[in-house]
């Protein structure tokens, strides 16, 4: 049963200039505390960024993400979900990590994670860099390896940057799949595209089967073509999906480390998750967002609108599984 307490508040209630930011304006639960037995998906910031290599920033990307997520209103315009109204959802703060040291950080989210995975709660995490997604995979496919559904200008799929140095957001799949936290054969990339050092991370990828489509496909197949065979790629097994904001234009989502021109537009950015919906969700995450580099907010904000959308089917696979 819903919980009234775990409700947004209203900007008919409090102009949504005025109060302390959380995620779409929900409660925010102490994972520490009683309340957390109650909460069936929580939204997370990651503001960490020790896996970047060119423009810095991710980090700040929650906070900023947060601050424009009091726009978001409480019905999706066209699907008509109410998200709110189906599970209890809470702003369960920030991972704490170490910004001086990568190898603690990375342990730090797996221990927050395998809390979260404890309490059975579905979650949602806001990044940071794209190196985050790794721990939580460590937590969420520690002994039964995922689908995924990955949306992003880049396949993440190097072995090493500078020397060897095996911990970057240019890696982090590569990792994911040799430690068997994802099965490459139920994984779909969509987006890919940009100039490149060398085939080393498409090679990988056809050699363990991951199925990687690139942005010309893309726009050749459309938006519901490329979902279907997505959605049939990652099955009825649980699946996390990993969106990357430079899988879209950067003239729509300039504020990134990594931009690549040649993308899909901000409402092909929302589309593509709608199509997600009865994904058996293990959960989700947003990375990428760098506001030093987003100075009009709108890459913040677009961010924050594909968050709801998220939010929206991963509350119905959710409610599902609650009724089940």
């Amino acid at each position: 049963m819903v919980d009234k307490r775990f409700q947004p508040v209203s900007g008919l209630d409090l102009p949504r200039f005025a109060g302390v930011p959380t995620f779409m304006r929900l409660p925010q639960v102490d994972p520490a505390s009683k309340d957390l037995s109650n909460v069936d998906i929580g939204l997370i910031g990651a503001p960490w960024d020790g896996g970047t290599t060119n423009r810095p920033g991710p980090r700040h990307g929650p906070r900023q993400i947060r601050d424009q997520s009091t726009m978001i209103r409480a019905q999706n315009g066209h699907t008509g979900i109410r998200p709110y109204e189906l599970v209890n959802c809470a702003d369960l703060g920030d991972v704490g990590p170490n910004p001086a040291s990568v190898e603690d950080s990375l342990e730090r989210f797996t221990s927050y994670y395998d809390h979260i995975r404890q309490a059975e709660i579905l979650p949602l995490t806001v990044g940071g860099d794209h190196l985050c997604t790794l721990p939580i995979l460590r937590s969420l496919g520690r002994g039964n390896p995922l689908g995924m559904i990955h949306f992003d200008s880049h396949t993440d799929l190097f072995k090493s940057y500078f020397g060897g140095f095996q911990y970057t957001h240019g890696t982090p799949f590569r990792r994911a799949v040799e430690e068997g936290l994802l099965d490459p054969k139920r994984v779909c990339m969509i987006g890919i595209r940009g100039t490149a050092y060398d085939s080393e991370d498409r090679d990988f990828a056809d050699s363990v089967g991951i199925r990687v489509i690139a942005i010309e496909e893309f726009f050749k197949r459309g938006v519901d073509d490329v979902m279907q065979e997505a959605r049939a790629i990652a099955g009825d097994g649980p699946t996390y999906v990993s969106y990357d904001i430079d899988f879209v234009d950067p003239t729509f989502a300039p504020g990134t480390g990594t931009p690549e021109i040649g993308g899909p537009n901000s409402f092909q950015a929302i589309e593509v998750v709608r199509h997600l919906d009865g994904l058996n969700f293990a959960g989700a995450d947003l990375v990428e967002v760098s506001p030093p580099f987003d100075q009009s907010g709108n890459t913040a904000y677009l961010a924050a609108s594909i968050l709801f959308e998220l939010l929206c089917v991963m509350a119905v696979s959710r409610a599902g599984r609650n009724a089940g």
